[in-house]
């Protein structure tokens, strides 16, 4: 089985760019389900409804989220209504929508989990207790795959491998840089620190680059808008065992 996960996609030109490459890396791939984290989707970050269903329009089966995915109320609706529609599982229950899904190709399911970090980030729960209880709710899936939305490596490092041998792959989402890093680890869980992201190449994290320095170097506040131009997509795919569950090979991809 392959599994293919899609970096942060920022703004309307990063859903544009996916629509155009995602239908052939899927063919290229073999594509059994794919992955999206989409919380930057929309034009000046969060996710709208309509960007919600471009992203599955173009090829997603599951969209993941992050610190932003709560940005627009519009989506509210969506997240309570729409299973393939995930907010990371350890905000508090009260939020809106759900943080595990389950993608059912009859002969198999695949698991998928969205998860955010603590470290410099939002007081959530913990994640490393979060994945234990939802994994010992879904019955210790075979197939299991976890976007952690995190700002800090070691976090990411550290609850992979906490999850090694439980989980098929868990992949970083949230800082937009690709990292070179992807391994299969002692147990047989696939991992990545950070996918990367899928938006305009000449940017700051997909930001126009003079806004990024003005408002690092000036510190005041800056209204950030996407950048524009030639766009990458950043991606791994991971082969799974059918027997085991387990990750057997991880591949990057860097689409320009």
């Amino acid at each position: 089985m392959n599994i293919l996960c899609v970096g942060d996609v920022v703004g309307s030109i990063g859903c544009m760019f996916l629509r155009k490459m995602l239908p052939g890396i899927k063919q290229e791939y073999s594509v059994d389900v794919c992955v999206v984290n989409g919380e930057n989707a929309a034009d000046g970050n969060g996710l709208t409804p309509s960007a919600a269903q471009h992203l599955f329009d173009s090829g997603a089966d599951v969209i993941t989220g992050g610190n932003h995915i709560f940005r627009r109320q519009a989506l509210y609706e969506l997240l309570d209504t729409f299973p393939a529609l995930l907010r990371p599982a350890n905000y508090p229950s009260s939020a809106p929508g759900q943080g595990v899904c389950v993608v059912d190709r009859g002969r198999y399911q695949v698991t998928i989990i969205n998860l955010i970090g603590v470290v410099y980030m939002e007081p959530l729960a913990c994640p490393f207790d979060s994945l234990d209880m939802l994994l010992k709710h879904a019955g210790n899936p075979k197939f299991c795959i976890v976007d952690f939305h995190a700002e800090a490596t070691a976090e990411k490092k550290a609850l992979a491998y906490h999850a090694d041998g439980r989980i098929s792959a868990l992949f970083g989402t949230h800082t937009h840089v690709q990292t070179a890093d992807e391994q299969i680890l002692p147990e047989g869980t696939g991992f990545i620190t950070d996918v990367g992201m899928t938006g305009p190449i000449n940017s700051v994290l997909g930001i126009r680059p003079e806004q990024a320095i003005a408002k690092m170097h000036g510190k005041l506040p800056v209204r950030f808008s996407t950048a524009e131009g030639p766009c990458k997509l950043n991606a791994v795919v991971m082969t799974l065992s059918d027997t085991t569950g387990k990750t057997t090979s991880i591949k990057r991809l860097v689409i320009e």
